[in-house]
């Protein structure tokens, strides 16, 4: 039996492990450091499915109080371009929005479109307010006028994997972000 080696697939890695862990807790003391009173609902809202590593290690390295939920939108057909078009598969229904800071957890920014409407579509359900933390971002990709609140780092216009970013639902436990071959996104 032949083992295959998913790492394989790997060009280089981007942000090892190590530095990654470095991110998640800058940005957990920055999220700290913005929403100080312990008795305001903080709801983490993350965006299925890429951001769920980044969103685990997030909440653990938070100290204050945090809850949880997650939306599931999409702007990508089946491969690596983006449709322009927002759609939401799995809504987020509270009864207590207007209570919630909320701060959507993503995996990477490209055109932004995605964030700007969520961003739009929250505050008109009436949440008390609305930020993101984004792992990546990549402003060089950027369609519409939107920046994150919270970026892990920036990064140049490569198709990454790993730490919860996928190609065709692989790589996602990578515990490393790494750059995809270029012949296997063809």
């Amino acid at each position: 039996m032949v083992k295959y080696n998913i790492n394989n697939d790997i060009d280089f890695v981007m942000i090892p492990e190590e530095k990654l862990d470095s991110i998640v807790q800058r940005i957990a003391d920055d999220i700290d450091r913005d929403y100080p009173d312990p008795h305001k609902k903080l709801l983490l809202l993350g965006i299925l499915k890429g951001s769920v590593v980044f969103m685990g290690d997030l909440m653990k390295k938070i100290k204050r109080p945090v809850e949880i939920d997650f939306m599931k939108v999409s702007s990508y057909g089946s491969g690596t371009a983006s449709t322009k078009t927002v759609n939401i598969i799995l809504d987020l229904h509270r009864a207590d929005i207007a209570d919630l800071d909320i701060l959507i957890i993503e995996d990477i920014i490209d055109s932004g479109r995605t964030m700007l409407y969520l961003t739009k579509y929250l505050k008109n359900k009436g949440a008390a307010s609305v930020r993101c933390a984004a792992l990546l971002d990549k402003p060089s990709r950027r369609e519409v006028d939107y920046n994150a609140d919270y970026v892990g780092c920036e990064i140049e216009d490569k198709f990454v994997v790993g730490y919860g970013l996928d190609f065709a639902e692989k790589y996602r436990a990578l515990p490393y972000v790494g750059v995809l071959k270029d012949e296997l996104t063809k």
